[in-house]
């Protein structure tokens, strides 16, 4: 059923208007919204591995709970791009039935525990809450979604999603990011055999390279891909199609149908001198290598650089990630430079309110021209333009203008970028047939996500450039949808 359907028949029954108008209601809106329960900013700031985020306790879940007021028409279903349905399940977890809940999460979303972690509520389901209009907080949805899913897998009795009887039809995924999860599990329930390819050691693409162990544990990414492997869904590592294996090598193996997920993972940099310095590197080496390859242990066989004044350059939640990162590798002066102020910094409120808190400095208003080694060819110094803002620009945010002559210069022995990447090219030049826009994303059909090739599909970063977590599993379930309408001739 989609979002419009469900809508629909919660408007029909007539017990919800009673409902709504109830004194009960009134009680409800009166309720405070409930705060998340952190570690210690001077203790995490000094563990890598260890969640800044505890989660709510029962009784915390059961109280947010009832702030839900239930809608006849619950707005906040229209924020949420994989249409969970979100005030069926907080009234189970009012009712403390939490594993209703879990399960009312799992027939829409492949990564319940993922994105009550990282998905920007604020920006989707949140923000759409009828509790704003009236002035009040919104519901924590958010935080609901992450208790839910983390009380179904600590209690160990995990379900399964119904899965349709087997097709025999095959499908294949390339990349193990969140669109091509989220795809892999709506395809596995109609009945497909699917198949993920990864070019890396790990499942899980960003999730896993990306996002670091505080924000988001890999336990958590493993126990979500563990129940795509038992609803059927399999996956093969360091396999690089359009390299290891060909798109006709595929065809030849009796796959019927793709879907493209290979991610935006070119780094971007501004092209200012000294960049090529020892020192200087993106956020996406930075965080790999941490994250995957052990790289914070100086006995690694390629240990990462960890300086003691590290600027991270850019205003997005992967550089909170890095300058965080940093800070836990013993960076003694931690700094974001962003050339806006932080009213327009991208990244989630939460992740900058954890930055300030573990001692990160902010140079808002500032951006860097220059980059000066020493005589060994490491990093330095930076020198950075001071800014000032001026009319919005397309994005709607004011455009940053360079004060003349205003211009500091900043002791650094490690500068980190994190201005934004590009699609990976690999898929597009290895795919012949597929269309290209000028940015290197695939051209797909916005309300099928089917490409130029009628038997591939696209989603998530290698079609929009750069997307959360939530906005690409929105786009591997509408593919799914459509792949599945089309193999089966509807």
């Amino acid at each position: 059923m989609t979002t419009a359907e469900l809508i629909a028949a919660r408007r029909s029954e007539p017990w919800r208007e009673e409902l709504r108008k109830s004194k009960k209601n009134k009680e409800r809106t009166d309720i405070p919204r409930v705060e998340m329960n952190e570690l210690d900013p001077e203790y995490r700031s000094h563990t890598r591995l260890e969640e800044v985020n505890l989660g709510l306790t029962k009784e915390q879940a059961m109280q947010e709970a009832q702030r839900c007021l239930d809608c006849p028409n619950p707005t906040c279903m229209e924020g949420c791009p994989v249409s969970i349905n979100i005030p069926t399940f907080i009234k189970n977890i009012e009712r403390g039935e939490f594993l209703e809940a879990a399960k009312v999460l799992k027939e829409t979303s492949a990564l319940p525990a993922v994105c009550g972690r990282v998905c920007p509520q604020e920006k989707q389901c949140e923000s759409k809450c009828i509790h704003l209009k009236m002035k009040k907080a919104p519901v924590a949805i958010g935080y609901l979604e992450r208790f839910a899913a983390d009380y179904e897998r600590e209690s160990g009795q995990i379900s399964v999603p119904e899965i349709a009887e087997k097709n025999g039809i095959k499908v294949a995924v390339i990349g193990s990011g969140p669109a091509g999860l989220s795809f892999a599990g709506d395809m596995a329930k109609r009945g497909y055999d699917v198949t993920v390819f990864e070019a890396l050691h790990e499942i899980g693409g960003v999730l896993k390279y990306g996002i670091p162990e505080f924000r988001l544990p890999n336990k958590i990414v493993d126990v979500e891909i563990e129940g795509l492997r038992k609803m059927g869904v399999k996956f093969i590592t360091n396999c690089i199609v359009g390299k290891t294996i060909s798109y006709e090598d595929l065809h030849e193996e009796g796959f019927k149908g793709f879907f493209a997920a290979s991610g935006a993972g070119l780094p971007n940099f501004m092209n200012i001198p000294g960049e090529n310095l020892i020192g200087v590197m993106s956020s996406n080496e930075y965080l790999t290598r941490v994250n995957l390859m052990d790289a914070a242990n100086p006995e690694s066989d390629t240990p990462v650089l960890q300086g003691k004044k590290v600027a991270v350059i850019g205003g997005g939640n992967t550089a909170m990630d890095s300058v965080r990162t940093a800070r836990r590798l013993g960076a003694e002066r931690a700094m974001i430079v962003y050339r806006r102020s932080e009213e327009e910094m991208p990244a989630r409120v939460e992740e900058v309110k954890h930055a300030k808190e573990e001692g990160v400095e902010f140079m808002t208003l500032h951006n860097p021209v220059e980059y000066i080694g020493d005589d060994r060819g490491r990093v330095k110094q930076m020198r950075l333009q001071k800014m000032e803002l001026g009319e919005p620009d397309a994005s709607g945010r004011r455009r940053p203008v360079a004060i003349e002559g205003a211009i500091d210069t900043i002791d650094v022995d490690e500068v980190i970028v994190s201005v934004g990447v590009s699609p990976n090219p690999l898929i597009p030049r290895a795919f012949s047939g597929l269309e290209v826009s000028k940015w290197g994303t695939i051209v797909v059909d916005q309300d099928t996500m089917r490409s130029a090739l009628p038997d591939v599909y696209a989603g998530g970063d290698i079609v929009r450039g750069g997307a959360t977590v939530i906005l690409a599993m929105g786009d591997g379930r509408k593919a799914a949808a459509a792949m599945d309408a089309s193999l089966q001739g509807k």
